[in-house]
């Protein structure tokens, strides 16, 4: 979405009138839909985003749109939301569907520079007349928009809706920490959170990060493939590539919808995030080996561990939820790895019967996700300080739980993908008093050095995703 986020031009092209809508074949009422699932029900945008997609009839170059209209909106509510409320008498009094229409025609007015200003609205206000419960507040939503649009373009000549004269929607707050929030669409109390922990210029830096969206990050299936016939195969597909810093994961470039591809579907390569990657290495899984991933749904990093160890050895993969190890078994059947062992359970409940039992044991452990906030924008509105607090609880307790699992002398692995202390470095420094029987490992990892606690990699800095990760070894 780097292309979305820069200041638009003033001039704009024209649009025709809006064309009859077909909830099923408009990209921006799918759009719609996926918005909804994610501000009413709480759901995972990539998840609310696949689903729908999936049922829709749209081309592929409407799904592009789609997908850039859902995650664009999500990553910069809380901007557009505030420029908006200033053109309303009553914010507080929006409905949520209307509020999510005014999202949706705001973005692609704000930041889209492609899409004409009067298609923005007359597609958005199209919408919203067919649907029963936003038609009442169709005209409020146009003039909503038109008022943008205008203030865009003449602030100098436009006055807000309560009224004001020479009232312009650009005026921000004075305070910096609350201009900060709105200018990066970040909730106020994480905004404060992280300058507490950073500074502000380091918060700052990190909130106006953009990760490239345009290349994804591919595992290799080393079972299936070599080194040169794999990368023979992504340049017959037509992709750009450049191997990464662990040996058989690539950034790659031109890949398109990654579930259809053949390569993917082949067992060939799997899609992983950096952070699963560097997790699944700190354990340095060997033949022969028998590990633990305690929390390993959607099973990327049990089968990053499997592949390593060559189909010799055992990964044992628990995840709490049913559905959640399905997905690790279709993951491994697609690889055709037969070393992983998919079990229903919560790695908080302690299992004496396997104390001592494995060689390593992985914990990505349940997080806030603000290390990855930049590709997955909806984390940072699930979270509240409660949420936090339990997540905390949580990873506490699948450390005491799984502690006692690891043979004397084998590697007990903690990550995360998030930035905040008392969820990384705390963890484990509580984790270190408690347990005298384990020390911190302070090797490398792949030329990322740890600190007291750990290693912290940050996305501004080190150029890859929020992470954390401790490697502590039973004596």
């Amino acid at each position: 979405m780097n292309d979305t986020h820069n200041k638009r031009p003033f001039a704009k092209p024209t649009a025709p009138f809006a064309k009859p809508v077909r909830l099923d074949e408009n990209a921006r009422a799918v759009a719609l839909n996926v918005l909804q699932d994610i501000s009413r029900q709480d759901a995972y945008a990539s998840l609310a985003l696949d689903k729908r997609l999936t049922e829709s009839r749209l081309a592929e170059r409407d799904r592009d749109f789609v997908t850039r209209l859902v995650y664009g909106v999500t990553e910069t509510r809380i901007t557009l939301d505030y420029y908006t409320d200033k053109l309303l008498r009553d914010p507080s009094g929006i409905e949520p569907l209307t509020r999510d229409l005014l999202r949706l025609g705001a973005y692609q007015i704000f930041y889209m520079d492609r899409v004409p200003d009067h298609a923005a609205t007359n597609e958005t206000v199209a919408i919203a007349k067919i649907l029963p419960s936003s038609a009442p507040f169709a005209s409020l939503i146009n003039s909503v928009l038109h008022r943008l649009i205008e203030q865009l373009n003449h602030p100098a000549k436009s006055a807000d809706l309560s009224g004001t004269p020479g009232e312009t929607i650009s005026a921000l707050p004075e305070d910096p920490v609350e201009r900060l929030s709105i200018e990066m669409s970040f909730p106020l109390w994480l905004t404060r959170k992280l300058i507490d922990v950073y500074g502000f210029d380091e918060a700052k830096r990190f909130l106006e990060y953009r990760h490239d969206h345009a290349f994804l990050t591919v595992r290799r299936n080393s079972l299936r493939a070599g080194k040169e016939e794999f990368e023979r195969r992504m340049t017959k597909a037509g992709w750009t590539f450049a191997e990464w810093i662990v040996p058989g994961t690539y950034r790659v470039k031109g890949i398109g919808a990654v579930g259809s591809d053949k390569l993917y579907r082949g067992g060939f390569m799997s899609v992983i995030g950096q952070s699963s990657i560097l997790a699944a290495e700190a354990v340095q899984a060997k033949p022969g080996m028998r590990i633990l991933d305690a929390c390993a749904a959607p099973g990327g990093k049990s089968c990053h561990m499997a592949e390593r160890m060559n189909g010799a050895g055992r990964v044992i993969a628990w995840d709490v939820y049913d559905h959640r190890v399905e997905l690790i078994r279709a993951q491994a059947g697609r690889l055709a790895i037969e070393n992983i062992r998919p079990v229903v359970h919560d790695a908080t409940v302690p299992v004496k019967d396997m104390n001592e039992m494995f060689d390593a044991v992985l914990i990505d452990a349940p997080c806030s996700g603000l290390g990855v906030t930049h590709d997955k924008p909806d984390a940072r509105y699930r979270l509240t300080q409660e949420r936090l607090t339990e997540m905390e609880e949580t990873q506490r307790n699948i450390l005491k739980a799984c502690a006692p699992l690891v043979k004397r002398g084998g590697a007990l692995v903690y990550s995360t993908c998030t930035v905040l202390p008392e969820e990384n470095q705390l963890q484990v420094k509580r984790f270190l008093e408690e347990h005298e029987d384990y020390r911190l490992d302070k090797s490398p990892l792949y030329g990322f050095t740890p600190d007291e606690f750990g290693i912290r990699l940050l996305p501004h800095r080190d150029h890859v995703e929020g992470f954390f990760v401790a490697k502590m070894v039973r004596k």
